[in-house]
C-alpha cells in the first residue's frame, strides 16, 4: 500500500466517530434519493444522487484514515470525492431551472435561450468538476513540491464554480421577477408550484455557495491556516451543509415536472410547447 514518509497528509488525527456519523447520514440520504428518483423517473436527478454516493465514499476514506493516517489512497479518496460532490449536486440544480421554464411556457422570460441554458451551466459545472478533481489529485499526490500547485488549481475551480452559481442565481431571479410580473397561463396552474421550486433552488444554491466560499478561504489559508490544521470545519461547513442540501432536495423533490413529448406550437407566442408535462405538485 502506498504511503508517504515525507509529507504529513493530515494535520490532525481524523475522527472515526465523526466520519462514521457522516457515513451513516449520507448513506441514508443517498438511499432515499435513489428511491425517489427511481419512483418518479426523474433521471435528471442522477447527478444529485451520484453526488451523495461521492460524499458517502469520501467519508469512508476519512474513516480509514483514522487508523492509517500515513496511507495515501484513502487520503486521495476523501480529498477528491468530498471536494467534487457539490458539483454533481449543481448539475441537477441547473437542469431543474430549465424544466421549470419549459413547464411554465415562459421561455421568452429567460435571459439565456432555454435551449442553451442547461447546456451552458452544466458544461461549466463539468469543467469545474474536472478542475477541482485534477487539483485534488495533484495536492493528494504526496509530493510536497506540488501541494501549492494543487491548491491553486482547486482555488481556480472553486472560484469558477462560485462565479457560475452567482450567474445562475441571477438568471433565476430575473426569470422569477418577469414571470411574477406577467404570469403565463401555465404558471397559474395549481399543480405546478413553480415559485416554491425556485425558492428551493435558491436555498440549495446558497448553501453550496457558502460551502464553496469556505473551501476557498480554507485553501487560501494554506497548510498552515487554521481551517486545514483542525478537523471540525470540514464537518461544520462541508458535511453538515451538504447533508442539509440533500435533505432540502429530498423533501421538496422536483416531482412537478417530467420529461414529455413536444406537442404543438403556442398560438400566442409562436414558441414550441414545453417538452414537459404537468404532473403532481411539489411534495412538502
Amino acid at each position: 500500500m502506498a504511503t508517504t514518509d515525507t509529507y504529513d497528509l493530515y494535520r490532525y488525527s481524523p475522527s472515526i466517530a465523526a466520519a462514521a456519523i457522516a457515513i451513516v447520514v449520507f448513506a441514508i440520504l443517498t438511499t432515499l434519493h435513489t428511491y425517489r428518483m427511481i419512483k418518479s423517473k426523474l433521471w435528471f436527478c442522477i447527478p444529485f444522487t451520484v453526488g451523495g454516493i461521492f460524499e458517502f465514499i469520501g467519508y469512508i476514506g476519512r474513516a480509514v484514515g483514522h487508523n492509517r493516517p500515513e496511507s495515501l489512497p484513502p487520503y486521495i479518496v476523501q480529498s477528491i470525492f468530498i471536494l467534487v460532490a457539490p458539483a454533481l449536486f449543481a448539475a441537477s440544480i441547473y437542469m431543474t431551472l430549465g424544466r421549470i421554464i419549459r413547464a411554465t411556457h415562459a421561455e421568452s422570460y429567460s435571459v439565456i435561450r432555454v435551449s442553451w441554458l442547461t447546456k451552458c451551466f452544466v458544461a461549466g459545472d463539468v469543467l469545474t468538476f474536472f478542475i477541482q478533481g485534477g487539483g485534488g489529485g495533484i495536492q493528494a499526490s504526496g509530493d510536497p513540491s506540488k501541494v501549492k500547485l494543487g491548491e491553486n488549481v482547486i482555488l481556480g475551480g472553486l472560484g469558477l464554480q462560485i462565479l457560475i452559481f452567482g450567474l445562475f442565481i441571477l438568471v433565476s431571479i430575473l426569470f422569477h421577477l418577469r414571470l411574477r410580473k406577467q404570469p403565463t397561463l401555465q404558471s397559474k396552474a395549481g399543480e405546478l408550484k413553480w415559485q416554491k421550486m425556485l425558492v428551493v433552488l435558491y436555498a440549495v444554491s446558497a448553501i453550496i455557495m457558502v460551502r464553496n466560499i469556505f473551501r476557498v478561504v480554507e485553501y487560501i489559508g494554506g497548510r498552515e491556516g487554521l481551517l486545514l490544521r483542525v478537523e471540525w470545519p470540514i464537518y461544520c461547513f462541508d458535511a453538515l451543509l451538504m447533508a442539509a442540501t440533500m435533505t432540502i432536495w429530498l423533501i421538496w423533490y422536483p416531482t412537478a415536472i417530467r420529461p414529455g413529448e413536444r406537442l404543438a406550437g403556442d398560438a400566442e407566442t409562436g414558441l414550441p410547447l414545453a417538452e414537459t408535462q404537468l404532473v403532481h405538485g411539489v411534495k412538502g
